[in-house]
């Protein structure tokens, strides 16, 4: 599998909206259900939900550059700019 920035054509894709739109629905319905079951959960789990979310991200992102970042250290950076 590549990257989307290793495809032909990269900056200039091209994309079949019929069959993105109803893809694209059916994810921001599923996100809406999970943000609704996190509401109910409390503050403490939600925020150790998004570290770890934002934790996962920020690694996924780095390794495309080709950066491997130690995870406990991106978490304890990222969890002490939540608190502030």
């Amino acid at each position: 599998m590549s990257h989307i920035h290793e495809k032909p054509g990269w900056p200039n894709l091209k994309w079949n909206a019929a069959k993105l739109s109803p893809l694209l629905a059916d994810v921001r319905h599923r996100q809406g259900r999970l943000l609704g079951r996190l509401e109910g959960l409390g503050f403490r789990f939600r925020a150790e939900a998004s570290l770890k979310t934002l934790t996962a991200d920020l690694i996924r992102s780095s390794a495309i550059e080709g950066e491997l970042l130690d995870a406990a250290q991106v978490r304890s950076s990222i969890a002490r700019r939540l608190v502030v």
